[in-house]
């Protein structure tokens, strides 16, 4: 039983999904900087990811990440949240929520079979879709950016004081190696 268990893990771990994942959140706490310019940066990231605006997202996450002197990498990194793999979930529920709060009960529904009459019709009401996805994304972006920036926040300033602490113990190691160099070399003086 313990057996299957650990291949399993061992299978999950191998995935190049996983890896992938291990390897930006590695990266993402060793970016230099404050963890609140950082945190900061991410949560812009993530907002900007739930905007329908796909293409421009990390374009607008990196010049106001500029702007506001916040963590550029980190705001590209939260753009990362809308991709190939969430956008199918992102999109609809950005479009579901913005579509509640302007009260509008029944959503838009793609129909199963297209032709050039519907896909026109698609495109006339198409700047609504996007303009309900938009509301929707301001909405959920900002409950998500906060929750990104709270645990981008603890996650990089543990990994931040963690070094810290390290380092702080190699100076100490540093220093009473020393002591002792100097305690035995002025012993060996007084013989």
């Amino acid at each position: 039983m313990n057996r299957q268990m650990s291949n399993k893990q061992n299978v999950f771990a191998r995935s190049p999904l996983v890896r992938l994942w291990q390897t930006t959140y590695e990266r993402f706490l060793r970016i230099r900087g404050k963890p609140r310019e950082i945190a900061l940066g991410f949560a812009l990231g993530i907002f900007c990811g739930m905007s329908p605006f796909f293409g421009l997202q990390m374009a607008t996450a990196f010049f106001f990440a500029a702007l506001f002197k916040w963590n550029k990498l980190s705001s590209m990194i939260g753009c990362w949240i809308s991709n190939p793999v969430t956008m199918p979930i992102i999109y609809p529920v950005t479009y579901l929520v913005g579509a509640k709060l302007v009260g509008i009960e029944k959503a838009y529904q793609v129909p199963a079979q297209m032709d050039w009459t519907l896909l026109i019709r698609m495109l006339e009401i198409s700047p609504e879709i996007i303009s309900l996805m938009a509301l929707g994304g301001v909405v959920l972006g900002i409950s998500i950016a906060v929750t990104g920036y709270v645990l981008a926040f603890s996650a990089v300033k543990r990994y931040q004081d963690d070094i810290k602490q390290k380092l702080e113990a190699v100076k100490e190691k540093r220093k009473q190696k020393k002591r002792s160099k100097r305690k035995k070399k002025k012993t060996q003086r007084r013989r």
